[in-house]
Protein backbone atom coordinates (compact mmCIF):
# COMPACT_ATOMS: atom_id res chain seq x y z
CA UNK A 1 0.00 0.00 0.00
CA UNK A 2 1.38 3.22 -1.10
CA UNK A 3 2.71 6.09 2.05
CA UNK A 4 0.76 9.47 2.08
CA UNK A 5 3.06 11.93 0.92
CA UNK A 6 4.03 14.90 2.44
CA UNK A 7 4.28 18.29 0.04
CA UNK A 8 7.91 19.35 -0.09
CA UNK A 9 8.98 23.35 0.24
CA UNK A 10 11.10 22.93 -2.44
CA UNK A 11 9.23 21.60 -4.88
CA UNK A 12 6.75 24.06 -4.55
CA UNK A 13 9.37 26.82 -4.43
CA UNK A 14 10.64 25.17 -8.11
CA UNK A 15 7.30 25.12 -9.34
CA UNK A 16 7.00 28.89 -8.56
CA UNK A 17 10.34 29.97 -10.01
CA UNK A 18 9.58 28.12 -13.22
CA UNK A 19 5.94 30.01 -13.75
CA UNK A 20 7.25 33.59 -13.10
CA UNK A 21 10.79 33.00 -15.27
CA UNK A 22 7.46 33.54 -18.27
CA UNK A 23 6.96 36.39 -19.23
CA UNK A 24 3.27 36.15 -20.10
CA UNK A 25 2.68 34.44 -16.45
CA UNK A 26 3.97 37.24 -14.83
CA UNK A 27 1.52 39.86 -17.13
CA UNK A 28 -1.22 37.48 -16.23
CA UNK A 29 -0.22 37.88 -12.30
CA UNK A 30 -0.25 41.59 -12.58
CA UNK A 31 -4.00 41.53 -14.22
CA UNK A 32 -5.55 38.74 -12.30
CA UNK A 33 -4.22 39.62 -8.66
CA UNK A 34 -5.42 43.31 -8.98
CA UNK A 35 -9.12 42.52 -9.45
CA UNK A 36 -11.51 39.64 -10.33
CA UNK A 37 -9.72 37.04 -12.35
CA UNK A 38 -13.17 36.24 -14.06
CA UNK A 39 -13.36 39.99 -15.65
CA UNK A 40 -9.53 39.74 -16.85
CA UNK A 41 -10.36 36.50 -17.99
CA UNK A 42 -13.57 37.63 -19.77
CA UNK A 43 -13.47 37.01 -23.51
CA UNK A 44 -14.55 40.13 -26.22
CA UNK A 45 -15.39 37.51 -28.72
CA UNK A 46 -18.01 35.58 -26.13
CA UNK A 47 -19.63 39.12 -25.70
CA UNK A 48 -20.15 39.65 -29.54
CA UNK A 49 -21.64 36.45 -30.19
CA UNK A 50 -24.59 36.37 -27.79
CA UNK A 51 -26.45 39.60 -28.50
CA UNK A 52 -30.19 40.04 -27.57
CA UNK A 53 -31.81 38.96 -31.22
CA UNK A 54 -33.86 35.81 -31.59
CA UNK A 55 -35.66 34.60 -34.02
CA UNK A 56 -38.27 32.66 -31.86
CA UNK A 57 -39.97 34.60 -29.16
CA UNK A 58 -43.44 34.40 -27.04
CA UNK A 59 -45.30 37.43 -27.85
CA UNK A 60 -45.91 38.15 -24.56
CA UNK A 61 -43.00 37.72 -22.02
CA UNK A 62 -44.00 39.53 -18.94
CA UNK A 63 -43.22 42.77 -16.91
CA UNK A 64 -41.88 43.79 -15.13
CA UNK A 65 -38.65 42.34 -14.24
CA UNK A 66 -38.35 40.76 -10.72
CA UNK A 67 -36.35 40.84 -8.12
CA UNK A 68 -36.19 38.12 -5.19
CA UNK A 69 -33.79 39.89 -3.40
CA UNK A 70 -31.26 38.65 -0.90
CA UNK A 71 -33.75 35.25 -0.82
CA UNK A 72 -33.55 32.02 -1.93
CA UNK A 73 -36.91 31.93 -3.88
CA UNK A 74 -36.36 31.78 -7.31
CA UNK A 75 -38.37 29.10 -8.01
CA UNK A 76 -40.79 30.71 -6.85
CA UNK A 77 -40.21 33.77 -8.73
CA UNK A 78 -39.54 31.81 -12.03
CA UNK A 79 -42.98 29.21 -12.17
CA UNK A 80 -45.44 32.77 -11.02
CA UNK A 81 -43.57 34.74 -14.25
CA UNK A 82 -44.88 31.69 -15.95
CA UNK A 83 -48.00 31.30 -14.67
CA UNK A 84 -48.44 35.62 -15.20
CA UNK A 85 -48.37 35.81 -18.68
CA UNK A 86 -51.68 34.11 -18.52
CA UNK A 87 -53.34 35.91 -16.19
CA UNK A 88 -51.88 38.92 -17.68
CA UNK A 89 -53.51 37.94 -20.89
CA UNK A 90 -56.73 37.12 -19.13
CA UNK A 91 -57.20 40.95 -17.20
CA UNK A 92 -55.68 42.62 -20.04
CA UNK A 93 -52.77 44.15 -17.72
CA UNK A 94 -49.81 45.96 -19.09
CA UNK A 95 -47.87 44.85 -15.85
CA UNK A 96 -48.55 42.53 -12.65
CA UNK A 97 -46.51 39.98 -10.14
CA UNK A 98 -47.94 37.46 -8.42
CA UNK A 99 -47.58 37.25 -4.57
CA UNK A 100 -44.08 35.57 -4.55
CA UNK A 101 -44.36 36.03 -0.58
CA UNK A 102 -47.89 34.19 -0.62
CA UNK A 103 -46.18 30.91 -1.83
CA UNK A 104 -43.19 31.40 0.51
CA UNK A 105 -45.39 31.79 3.60
CA UNK A 106 -47.25 28.79 2.80
CA UNK A 107 -44.47 26.32 1.57
CA UNK A 108 -42.28 27.31 4.81
CA UNK A 109 -44.94 26.21 6.87
CA UNK A 110 -45.45 23.20 4.91
CA UNK A 111 -42.33 22.49 4.52
CA UNK A 112 -42.14 22.56 8.62
CA UNK A 113 -44.68 20.29 9.01
CA UNK A 114 -43.27 17.80 6.32
CA UNK A 115 -39.34 18.53 8.41
CA UNK A 116 -41.26 16.99 11.69
CA UNK A 117 -43.28 14.40 9.90
CA UNK A 118 -39.79 12.73 8.59
CA UNK A 119 -38.50 13.12 12.47
CA UNK A 120 -41.22 10.83 13.23
CA UNK A 121 -40.34 8.62 10.33
CA UNK A 122 -36.95 8.49 11.18
CA UNK A 123 -37.47 8.40 15.15
CA UNK A 124 -35.35 5.19 15.63
CA UNK A 125 -32.50 5.57 13.29
CA UNK A 126 -29.50 6.67 14.95
CA UNK A 127 -29.17 10.77 15.07
CA UNK A 128 -25.74 10.95 13.30
CA UNK A 129 -26.95 8.51 10.52
CA UNK A 130 -26.86 10.28 6.89
CA UNK A 131 -30.55 10.52 5.86
CA UNK A 132 -30.99 11.91 9.94
CA UNK A 133 -28.19 14.20 9.40
CA UNK A 134 -29.17 15.53 5.95
CA UNK A 135 -33.04 16.39 7.43
CA UNK A 136 -31.45 18.17 9.93
CA UNK A 137 -28.77 19.86 7.97
CA UNK A 138 -31.08 21.00 5.18
CA UNK A 139 -34.21 21.85 6.53
CA UNK A 140 -37.22 24.25 5.53
CA UNK A 141 -34.68 26.16 3.07
CA UNK A 142 -36.03 28.88 0.63
CA UNK A 143 -35.44 26.70 -2.36
CA UNK A 144 -37.62 24.20 -4.37
CA UNK A 145 -39.31 22.19 -7.47
CA UNK A 146 -41.75 22.53 -9.85
CA UNK A 147 -43.94 19.55 -8.26
CA UNK A 148 -43.69 21.70 -5.00
CA UNK A 149 -45.31 24.77 -6.78
CA UNK A 150 -48.15 22.57 -8.11
CA UNK A 151 -48.69 21.69 -4.25
CA UNK A 152 -48.76 25.04 -2.97
CA UNK A 153 -51.06 26.31 -6.14
CA UNK A 154 -53.58 23.26 -5.54
CA UNK A 155 -53.95 23.88 -1.87
CA UNK A 156 -53.21 27.31 -1.22
CA UNK A 157 -53.99 29.34 -4.86
CA UNK A 158 -52.38 32.25 -5.96
CA UNK A 159 -52.83 35.82 -4.89
CA UNK A 160 -51.74 39.34 -6.78
CA UNK A 161 -48.53 40.96 -5.09
CA UNK A 162 -50.68 43.88 -4.31
CA UNK A 163 -52.57 42.12 -1.80
CA UNK A 164 -49.93 40.38 0.05
CA UNK A 165 -46.59 42.04 -0.49
CA UNK A 166 -42.44 41.32 -0.03
CA UNK A 167 -42.20 42.03 4.26
CA UNK A 168 -38.24 42.78 5.06
CA UNK A 169 -37.97 38.94 5.86
CA UNK A 170 -39.00 37.52 2.58
CA UNK A 171 -36.63 39.61 0.61
CA UNK A 172 -33.98 39.31 3.52
CA UNK A 173 -35.02 35.51 4.59
CA UNK A 174 -31.53 34.80 6.49
CA UNK A 175 -32.79 36.06 9.68
CA UNK A 176 -36.34 33.93 9.23
CA UNK A 177 -34.36 31.07 8.27
CA UNK A 178 -32.66 31.14 11.26
CA UNK A 179 -35.01 31.38 13.76
CA UNK A 180 -37.47 28.41 12.04
CA UNK A 181 -34.28 26.40 11.57
CA UNK A 182 -33.14 26.70 15.52
CA UNK A 183 -36.61 25.73 16.62
CA UNK A 184 -37.46 22.83 14.29
CA UNK A 185 -33.85 21.36 15.08
CA UNK A 186 -34.69 21.64 18.89
CA UNK A 187 -38.58 20.33 18.48
CA UNK A 188 -36.91 17.51 16.15
CA UNK A 189 -34.86 16.20 19.73
CA UNK A 190 -38.05 16.68 21.68
CA UNK A 191 -39.56 14.01 19.03
CA UNK A 192 -37.23 11.73 18.56
CA UNK A 193 -37.49 11.28 22.59
CA UNK A 194 -41.16 10.99 22.62
CA UNK A 195 -40.94 8.22 20.24
CA UNK A 196 -38.65 6.45 21.65
CA UNK A 197 -39.65 6.70 25.23
CA UNK A 198 -43.42 5.97 24.21
CA UNK A 199 -43.21 3.53 20.93
CA UNK A 200 -47.07 2.17 21.44
CA UNK A 201 -48.34 6.17 21.70
CA UNK A 202 -51.09 6.53 19.34
CA UNK A 203 -50.35 8.11 16.53
CA UNK A 204 -53.24 11.03 17.45
CA UNK A 205 -51.13 11.69 20.70
CA UNK A 206 -48.04 12.15 18.56
CA UNK A 207 -49.63 14.42 15.80
CA UNK A 208 -50.96 16.50 18.06
CA UNK A 209 -47.76 16.62 19.85
CA UNK A 210 -46.02 17.70 16.09
CA UNK A 211 -49.31 20.21 15.48
CA UNK A 212 -48.11 22.00 18.73
CA UNK A 213 -44.76 22.51 17.19
CA UNK A 214 -46.03 23.16 13.61
CA UNK A 215 -48.26 26.23 15.84
CA UNK A 216 -45.47 27.43 17.18
CA UNK A 217 -43.51 28.20 13.59
CA UNK A 218 -46.95 29.53 12.08
CA UNK A 219 -47.13 32.32 15.15
CA UNK A 220 -43.37 33.34 13.98
CA UNK A 221 -43.69 33.59 10.34
CA UNK A 222 -46.82 35.32 10.80
CA UNK A 223 -45.15 37.89 13.11
CA UNK A 224 -42.29 38.05 10.08
CA UNK A 225 -43.69 37.97 7.11
CA UNK A 226 -47.38 39.44 8.14
CA UNK A 227 -50.41 37.18 7.93
CA UNK A 228 -51.73 35.49 4.73
CA UNK A 229 -55.07 35.69 2.86
CA UNK A 230 -56.77 32.53 3.54
CA UNK A 231 -57.44 30.00 0.70
CA UNK A 232 -61.16 30.36 0.64
CA UNK A 233 -61.77 33.92 1.36
CA UNK A 234 -62.60 36.16 -0.77
CA UNK A 235 -60.36 39.01 -1.73
CA UNK A 236 -60.89 42.75 -3.62
CA UNK A 237 -58.59 43.00 -6.29
CA UNK A 238 -58.34 46.41 -7.64
CA UNK A 239 -56.07 47.47 -10.68
CA UNK A 240 -56.10 49.50 -14.30
CA UNK A 241 -55.61 47.84 -17.06
CA UNK A 242 -53.82 48.54 -20.54
CA UNK A 243 -56.29 50.53 -21.62
CA UNK A 244 -56.31 52.55 -18.20
CA UNK A 245 -59.86 51.20 -17.24
CA UNK A 246 -60.13 50.65 -13.41
CA UNK A 247 -61.31 47.16 -12.65
CA UNK A 248 -62.43 45.13 -9.70
CA UNK A 249 -61.89 41.11 -9.40
CA UNK A 250 -63.88 39.68 -6.65
CA UNK A 251 -62.39 35.66 -5.94
CA UNK A 252 -60.29 33.92 -3.81
CA UNK A 253 -57.29 32.53 -3.82
CA UNK A 254 -58.04 28.88 -5.31
CA UNK A 255 -60.34 30.42 -7.75
CA UNK A 256 -57.87 32.67 -8.53
CA UNK A 257 -55.38 30.43 -9.65
CA UNK A 258 -57.77 28.34 -11.91
CA UNK A 259 -57.58 31.08 -13.97
CA UNK A 260 -54.68 29.86 -15.30
CA UNK A 261 -56.22 26.41 -16.21
CA UNK A 262 -59.03 28.24 -17.81
CA UNK A 263 -56.39 30.51 -19.51
CA UNK A 264 -54.75 27.63 -21.22
CA UNK A 265 -52.08 27.00 -18.99
CA UNK A 266 -52.21 23.63 -17.14
CA UNK A 267 -50.99 24.10 -13.98
CA UNK A 268 -53.99 21.99 -12.04
CA UNK A 269 -53.91 19.51 -14.23
CA UNK A 270 -52.96 15.88 -12.33
CA UNK A 271 -49.44 14.39 -12.86
CA UNK A 272 -50.28 12.65 -16.70
CA UNK A 273 -52.44 15.75 -18.23
CA UNK A 274 -50.65 18.69 -16.63
CA UNK A 275 -46.61 19.63 -17.20
CA UNK A 276 -44.13 17.47 -17.62
CA UNK A 277 -40.64 18.01 -15.64
CA UNK A 278 -37.99 16.95 -18.13
CA UNK A 279 -34.25 16.58 -16.75
CA UNK A 280 -31.07 15.27 -18.74
CA UNK A 281 -29.28 13.46 -16.05
CA UNK A 282 -26.78 11.51 -17.86
CA UNK A 283 -26.08 9.09 -15.12
CA UNK A 284 -29.34 7.52 -15.81
CA UNK A 285 -30.70 6.30 -18.66
CA UNK A 286 -32.90 7.98 -20.79
CA UNK A 287 -36.89 7.42 -20.61
CA UNK A 288 -36.66 6.54 -16.99
CA UNK A 289 -38.77 8.27 -14.31
CA UNK A 290 -37.08 9.32 -11.11
CA UNK A 291 -37.55 10.57 -7.64
CA UNK A 292 -36.26 11.61 -4.12
CA UNK A 293 -36.12 10.18 -1.19
CA UNK A 294 -37.99 12.17 1.41
CA UNK A 295 -38.32 14.98 -0.59
CA UNK A 296 -41.10 17.51 -0.81
CA UNK A 297 -43.16 20.05 0.95
CA UNK A 298 -46.77 19.19 1.05
CA UNK A 299 -47.72 16.04 3.09
CA UNK A 300 -50.05 14.27 0.88
CA UNK A 301 -49.15 16.06 -1.47
CA UNK A 302 -47.45 15.01 -5.66
CA UNK A 303 -43.97 13.85 -5.57
CA UNK A 304 -41.28 15.64 -7.14
CA UNK A 305 -41.07 13.48 -10.12
CA UNK A 306 -38.72 13.74 -13.05
CA UNK A 307 -38.63 12.50 -16.77
CA UNK A 308 -35.23 11.77 -17.44
CA UNK A 309 -34.27 12.08 -21.24
CA UNK A 310 -31.82 13.40 -23.65
CA UNK A 311 -30.77 16.77 -24.10
CA UNK A 312 -31.65 17.32 -27.48
CA UNK A 313 -35.22 15.45 -26.45
CA UNK A 314 -35.54 18.69 -23.71
CA UNK A 315 -34.24 21.40 -26.45
CA UNK A 316 -36.91 20.27 -29.09
CA UNK A 317 -39.80 20.47 -26.63
CA UNK A 318 -38.78 23.74 -25.31
CA UNK A 319 -37.92 25.01 -29.02
CA UNK A 320 -42.25 23.23 -29.31
CA UNK A 321 -43.14 25.61 -26.42
CA UNK A 322 -41.63 28.95 -27.79
CA UNK A 323 -43.04 28.37 -30.78
CA UNK A 324 -45.95 28.00 -29.16
CA UNK A 325 -46.08 31.69 -27.13
CA UNK A 326 -45.34 29.62 -23.74
CA UNK A 327 -42.57 30.38 -21.10
CA UNK A 328 -40.50 27.47 -19.65
CA UNK A 329 -39.64 27.04 -16.16
CA UNK A 330 -36.30 25.76 -15.91
CA UNK A 331 -33.72 24.47 -14.11
CA UNK A 332 -29.82 25.18 -14.11
CA UNK A 333 -25.90 25.52 -12.19
CA UNK A 334 -25.78 29.28 -13.03
CA UNK A 335 -22.33 30.25 -11.16
CA UNK A 336 -20.83 28.02 -13.52
CA UNK A 337 -19.60 30.06 -16.59
CA UNK A 338 -21.49 33.30 -16.03
CA UNK A 339 -21.44 37.41 -15.61
CA UNK A 340 -24.25 38.47 -13.44
CA UNK A 341 -23.76 41.95 -14.70
CA UNK A 342 -23.29 41.27 -17.95
CA UNK A 343 -26.16 38.67 -17.96
CA UNK A 344 -23.89 35.90 -19.83
CA UNK A 345 -24.06 32.16 -19.49
CA UNK A 346 -21.85 31.09 -22.22
CA UNK A 347 -19.09 28.05 -22.19
CA UNK A 348 -16.23 30.65 -23.96
CA UNK A 349 -17.21 33.61 -21.55
CA UNK A 350 -14.17 32.85 -19.91
CA UNK A 351 -10.29 32.14 -21.32
CA UNK A 352 -8.91 30.41 -18.05
CA UNK A 353 -5.95 28.35 -20.63
CA UNK A 354 -5.01 31.71 -21.61
CA UNK A 355 -5.06 33.24 -18.15
CA UNK A 356 -4.27 30.59 -15.94
CA UNK A 357 -2.59 27.45 -18.24
CA UNK A 358 -5.58 25.07 -17.30
CA UNK A 359 -9.02 23.87 -18.47
CA UNK A 360 -11.99 24.26 -16.16
CA UNK A 361 -13.49 22.05 -18.70
CA UNK A 362 -11.99 18.71 -17.86
CA UNK A 363 -14.94 16.61 -16.79
CA UNK A 364 -18.40 15.56 -18.50
CA UNK A 365 -22.37 16.41 -17.05
CA UNK A 366 -22.35 13.09 -15.47
CA UNK A 367 -18.79 13.49 -13.30
CA UNK A 368 -19.40 17.60 -12.37
CA UNK A 369 -23.27 15.58 -10.77
CA UNK A 370 -21.06 12.34 -9.79
CA UNK A 371 -18.51 14.45 -7.67
CA UNK A 372 -20.47 17.20 -6.35
CA UNK A 373 -19.03 19.83 -8.88
CA UNK A 374 -22.78 20.26 -10.55
CA UNK A 375 -25.78 20.67 -9.33
CA UNK A 376 -28.97 22.79 -10.20
CA UNK A 377 -28.98 26.30 -8.32
CA UNK A 378 -31.54 28.10 -9.46
CA UNK A 379 -34.50 28.37 -11.67
CA UNK A 380 -35.65 31.23 -14.34
CA UNK A 381 -37.45 31.38 -17.55
CA UNK A 382 -37.30 30.64 -21.26
CA UNK A 383 -39.09 33.11 -23.53
CA UNK A 384 -36.80 33.03 -26.50
CA UNK A 385 -34.63 31.66 -28.86
CA UNK A 386 -32.54 32.13 -31.25
CA UNK A 387 -32.16 28.97 -34.19
CA UNK A 388 -29.39 28.52 -37.20
CA UNK A 389 -31.36 29.81 -40.61
CA UNK A 390 -29.67 26.75 -42.34
CA UNK A 391 -29.80 24.05 -39.88
CA UNK A 392 -32.87 25.06 -37.80
CA UNK A 393 -30.40 24.41 -34.35
CA UNK A 394 -30.70 26.25 -31.02
CA UNK A 395 -28.01 29.37 -31.22
CA UNK A 396 -29.00 30.91 -28.00
CA UNK A 397 -31.53 31.25 -25.75
CA UNK A 398 -33.30 34.70 -23.87
CA UNK A 399 -33.66 34.36 -20.35
CA UNK A 400 -35.52 35.77 -17.75
CA UNK A 401 -34.08 36.13 -14.96
CA UNK A 402 -35.60 37.17 -10.83
CA UNK A 403 -32.17 39.52 -9.59
CA UNK A 404 -33.54 43.12 -10.59
CA UNK A 405 -33.24 44.66 -13.51
CA UNK A 406 -29.46 45.72 -12.34
CA UNK A 407 -28.45 42.89 -13.47
CA UNK A 408 -28.17 41.63 -17.36
CA UNK A 409 -29.34 43.79 -19.87
CA UNK A 410 -32.46 45.59 -17.80
CA UNK A 411 -33.26 42.01 -15.69
CA UNK A 412 -32.23 39.71 -18.95
CA UNK A 413 -30.02 36.97 -19.82
CA UNK A 414 -28.58 35.14 -22.77
CA UNK A 415 -27.89 31.80 -22.49
CA UNK A 416 -25.45 29.88 -25.21
CA UNK A 417 -26.89 26.55 -26.28
CA UNK A 418 -23.32 25.21 -25.35
CA UNK A 419 -23.88 26.09 -22.37
CA UNK A 420 -27.61 25.20 -21.96
CA UNK A 421 -26.06 21.40 -22.76
CA UNK A 422 -23.92 21.34 -20.17
CA UNK A 423 -25.43 23.51 -17.32
CA UNK A 424 -29.42 22.97 -17.89
CA UNK A 425 -30.67 19.89 -16.02
CA UNK A 426 -34.24 20.93 -16.00
CA UNK A 427 -37.32 22.19 -18.57
CA UNK A 428 -41.03 22.02 -17.38
CA UNK A 429 -43.04 21.50 -20.34
CA UNK A 430 -46.64 20.91 -21.81
CA UNK A 431 -47.25 16.84 -22.81
CA UNK A 432 -48.68 18.43 -25.96
CA UNK A 433 -44.80 18.84 -27.31
CA UNK A 434 -43.16 15.52 -26.01
CA UNK A 435 -43.78 12.25 -27.86
CA UNK A 436 -46.03 9.18 -26.14
CA UNK A 437 -43.05 7.80 -25.63
CA UNK A 438 -41.69 10.33 -22.53
CA UNK A 439 -45.19 10.80 -21.88
CA UNK A 440 -45.61 6.95 -21.16
CA UNK A 441 -42.57 7.19 -18.75
CA UNK A 442 -44.40 8.45 -15.76
CA UNK A 443 -46.77 5.29 -15.98
CA UNK A 444 -43.39 3.42 -14.65
CA UNK A 445 -42.21 2.90 -11.16
CA UNK A 446 -39.47 5.67 -10.26
CA UNK A 447 -36.06 4.93 -9.83
CA UNK A 448 -35.18 6.36 -6.04
CA UNK A 449 -32.70 8.79 -5.46
CA UNK A 450 -31.60 9.37 -1.75
CA UNK A 451 -32.28 12.91 -0.41
CA UNK A 452 -28.68 13.98 -0.86
CA UNK A 453 -28.71 13.03 -4.90
CA UNK A 454 -27.96 16.32 -6.97
CA UNK A 455 -31.19 16.06 -8.53
CA UNK A 456 -32.63 16.41 -4.99
CA UNK A 457 -31.30 20.22 -4.40
CA UNK A 458 -33.46 22.94 -4.60
CA UNK A 459 -33.42 25.24 -7.27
Amino acid sequence: MREPEGLPVSSVELWIDSLMRDPKNRLAHAALSSSDPRQALTTRSSKVANQHVFNVRIPFEGDPITNQRSSGRCWLFASTNVFRVALMKRHGLASFELSQAYLFYWDKLEKANWFLEQVIQTAGDDLDGRVVQRLLSDLVSDGGQWDMVYNLVEKYGLVPQSLYPDSWSAMNSSALNGIVKTKLREHALRLRELCRQMPGAPPSFIGAYKMRMVQEIALVMTLLLGQPPRPSDEFAWQYVDRDGKAREVRTTPRAFAKDIYSAEFRVTADAIQGMISLVHDPRHEPLRKLTVSRLGNVVGGRAVTYVNVEMETLKAACVKMLKAGLPIFFGCDVGKFSDRAAGIMDLDLFDYEAGLNTSLRGMTKAQRLMTGESLMTHAMVLTAVHLDERTGRPVRWRVQNSWGTAAGENGWFVMSDAWMDEFVYQAVVDPRFVGKEVRDVLKQEPIVLPLWDPMGSLA
